[in-house]
């Protein structure tokens, strides 16, 4: 039957679980909770009922989809951090349980970490060393990849992720939570033709809280004189908020790739699923002779696939660890 990895993943609002097989993905399940869509964004203590109800049924399903039972899991893997505390402690007590019940080993994993190694699930894989754009709701970086268990974080945001960019903005034009989706799907039918704040950070940060306040103010003032602004113009604005935040990440991960010499470069994360970042970042591989990597859609946002391979990789190195440890939501590019 070979080695079977079982993966846990409830950092935020999607409950996961993934089976490995030998290093191979045999099942990879993510329960949404759409609950959070009446409130804006994601309500710490509801995520956390929601991942108790979704926990054994996700579990279920993964290990069925593979066709294995639970004495058949050979070690577990489970997000620790970073994340929502709550979260984070459903999966993660779970994950201990099972591997206690089992007697098998329990893997930690470091939720941004996964994000990046979710380029080796399946081909085409980067090659070592490569660089990292990470960009998700709750995180925007640059990170240097030596190898699977060495990371330099060379850039990261000074306030508001690419994600909750987003979101907020997606928000005020009152687009359901969350807004990324719906601002990709618009934007196709619009242009980019309004023009908001770019704040001016040093070297390789980001900031998008100036840009926030921008569109809030633009959009005050343009609703003071002509209330139907937002509807008449919905995809023009779409269109110029999503190209304001993706030239800025554009900006950043090539300036960080030449300064770097780096030609091996990836995105991961959440918003790494954007149509307009996807097309912006071919052109730049194109123009700057890059070799460029993007996950598929499954596994760019949250998903038990990713943490499954960074646990398999940790797992066949040795790496495990003691069941007196406790879920961390400040966890930073932890290897085991």
């Amino acid at each position: 039957m070979g080695d079977v990895l079982l993966a846990i993943e409830s950092s935020c609002d999607d409950t996961g679980a993934a089976v490995f097989v030998d290093g191979e993905l045999r099942s990879n399940v993510v329960q949404s909770q759409m609950v959070h869509q009446k409130y804006g964004g994601v309500v710490p203590e509801v995520a956390s009922r929601e991942h108790l109800k979704a926990i054994v049924p996700v579990v279920t399903e993964a290990l069925s989809k593979a066709e294995l039972r639970a004495q058949d899991v050979n070690a577990v893997a489970c997000t620790r951090g970073p994340g929502l505390l709550g979260a984070l402690m459903v999966g993660y007590s779970f994950a201990k349980s099972f591997a206690a019940s089992q007697g098998i080993p329990l893997i930690n994993v470091d939720h941004m970490r996964a994000h990046i190694l979710a380029h080796l699930i399946e081909e085409p894989k980067p090659n070592f060393p490569f660089l990292c754009l990470t960009v998700s709701g709750g995180h925007t970086q640059l990170v240097i990849v030596r190898d699977a268990f060495t990371f330099e974080c060379i850039g990261q945001t000074l306030d508001d992720a690419a994600g909750e960019a987003f979101d907020k903005t997606g928000k005020m034009l009152g687009l359901p939570y969350p807004a990324g989706p719906a601002i990709d799907r618009l934007a196709k039918d619009g242009r980019p033709v309004f023009n908001f704040a770019k704040a001016k950070v040093d070297a390789f940060d980001f900031s998008f809280s100036g840009f926030k306040t921008s569109v809030l103010y633009f959009l005050r003032d343009k609703r003071s004189a002509d209330p139907d602004f937002i509807q008449t113009h919905l995809s023009d604005l779409c269109a110029s908020i999503q190209t304001n935040i993706v030239s800025v990440l554009m900006e950043r991960l090539k300036e960080a790739a030449q300064h770097h010499g780096i030609t091996e470069i990836a995105v991961a994360g959440g918003v790494s699923a954007n149509s307009e970042l996807r097309n912006q970042l071919s052109v730049l591989a194109s123009q700057n002779g890059w070799n460029s990597y993007v996950p598929k859609i499954a596994f760019c946002t949250d998903n038990a696939a990713m943490i499954g391979i960074t646990g398999y990789i940790d797992w066949k190195e040795g790496h495990q660890s003691t069941f007196d440890m406790a879920p961390d939501p400040r966890l930073t590019y932890a290897t085991h």
